[in-house]
């Protein structure tokens, strides 16, 4: 434990570096004037806005009874367009309420952070924060009974009404005593959330922590890294939580010149998968090597009869090399990654080459056996920002196959959630539901497709009358 002193050193070295940081984030640089992720179908929404019965296009299942959420990055103010990064913008959600086959609302809320209600000339919302980090623009999930907005590297999670308005930042009633993650995994036989986590100021240290059903947590478990790497989800299993601890890692240089996302690719640090067992520590992880790649998101991951860890991903060559404003990879594609856990070793094949990224399963089957892999396809030679790819790929594990849903020029989904017709149908029946921008418009869809006829026409398209921008991750929450 740091002495008073050794922390009081630490307080005013951090102080004296913030203000550095808030110097050459703030000041004007020649010879950018342009950010992508702030132009074009990423122009930010300007106003809050609550819309009523929507107009709808064929026909809403009767069975959808809740809430499809979506957040993503949308400054409040007019950021540096040098020094903005896609991943640090405010967050907004998005939302759309079914029920009796009506599309009863949509409204788009500013999760309030302390900038945002300053902006908005509004009393801060309630809660604790950890330092200056309060901004959850990365993931809005429902669980225990609340709905919450979540963000990686150190701010709590925030807690929102059901019409999406902030209600307080919360560390799960007290009992998140760290950071927390963009990505728990909740495992269906338990109903724990399972999540990897990591603080942007303590580069030594990341934790498996795990929230238990009523929302409790449970175990913040410490972990060893170094340089700070930069995890963004992880897998869980029967046995285990997998760790990617991969060459993207905290940047001083980046901090210092004022960039808002201090992330870099670091080929010194090594890359590896870590296997910890879900009630193990430290000492009990099985560390495998691997060749230097970025993995922001895992479909799923389980054990097969062998003992070996079954877990595909959407991989990137690397990640952060030479873009400041946002994901920067040369390619991506689909892969399965075996993982053994007495060899240490893993061994990487290629399921689809084709660009693609948000995988998503039947989550019903995390931490299982599992056949189907819905992913959104990204564009051929250019990555995140330009929004132009038209397709969604449903991925049939067992037979090898793979359909295209393609929703036509100009018309762009985003990630799509899989919802099951009951809580027992079979593996993959039941609907995908996501947003899909209509560059020709300027308008938006919630599309719902039928998964089991998954190149048909959606079933229903929502319309909402504006442009929704790219955002990261969207859940369908049902009414409880």
């Amino acid at each position: 434990m740091a002495s008073p002193v050794e922390a009081l050193i630490k307080k005013n070295v951090t102080k004296g570096i913030m203000k550095v940081v808030e110097f050459n984030r703030s000041r004007p640089r020649l010879g950018n004037k342009e950010n992508t992720f702030l132009t074009g179908v990423h122009t930010p929404v300007d106003a809050e806005m609550t819309l009523e019965d929507l107009a709808v296009t064929g026909e809403i299942p009767a069975a959808l009874d809740g809430r499809y959420l979506r957040i993503g990055p949308n400054p409040v103010t007019n950021p540096n367009p040098a020094t903005y990064h896609w991943f640090s913008g405010d967050g907004m959600i998005h939302g759309v309420r079914l029920k009796q086959g009506k599309a009863l609302w949509y409204r788009n809320r500013w999760v309030r952070s302390n900038a945002v209600s300053a902006a908005l000339d509004e009393t801060p919302a309630p809660g604790p924060r950890r330092g200056t980090q309060d901004n959850a623009n990365t993931n809005v999930i429902g669980h225990a009974g609340n709905t919450w907005a979540l963000v990686e590297a150190g701010a709590f999670p925030v807690r929102l009404n059901d019409e999406l308005d902030t209600l307080a930042h919360d560390p799960f009633g007290g009992t998140l005593k760290g950071s927390f993650s963009a990505h728990p995994h909740l495992d269906p036989e338990t109903g724990e959330m399972h999540a990897i986590t990591y603080f942007a100021m303590d580069p030594s240290t990341i934790h498996h922590t795990v929230v238990d059903a009523s929302g409790k947590v449970i175990r913040e478990e410490p972990i060893s890294v170094e340089h700070g790497p930069s995890i963004h989800d992880c897998a869980v299993t029967k046995q285990y939580v997998v760790i990617m601890d991969l060459p993207v890692t905290f940047s001083m240089k980046t901090l210092l010149a004022g960039q808002s996302f201090p992330y870099r690719w670091n080929p010194a640090h090594k890359a590896r998968i870590g296997l910890m067992p879900r009630q193990g520590t430290n000492d009990d992880v099985i560390w495998c090597d691997i060749e230097p790649c970025y993995v922001f998101h895992p479909c799923n991951a389980y054990e097969n009869a062998a003992g070996e860890v079954i877990m595909d991903v959407s991989v990137h060559d690397r990640m952060f090399a030479d873009g400041k404003n946002g994901p920067d990879s040369n390619t991506v594609t689909f892969e399965r990654w075996t993982i053994d856990p007495v060899a240490r070793k893993v061994t990487r094949a290629t399921l689809d080459a084709a660009p693609q990224e948000f995988p998503r399963p039947d989550e019903r089957f995390t931490g299982k056996k599992y056949r189907y892999a819905f992913t959104m396809a990204l564009p051929e030679e250019h990555g995140f920002e330009v929004f132009d790819q038209t397709k969604l790929f449903k991925h049939d594990l067992d037979a090898g196959t793979r359909e295209i849903h393609d929703f036509g020029p100009g018309r762009v989904p985003g990630e799509f959630v899989f919802i099951p017709r009951s809580d027992d149908a079979p593996e993959g029946d039941g609907w995908l539901m996501g947003y899909v921008i209509d560059r020709n418009t300027g308008t938006t869809d919630l599309a719902i497709l039928d998964a089991t006829n998954f190149t048909a026409p959606p079933v229903a398209l929502v319309h909402v009358p504006h442009r929704i921008p790219p955002g990261f991750h969207g859940n369908w929450a049902p009414t409880e």
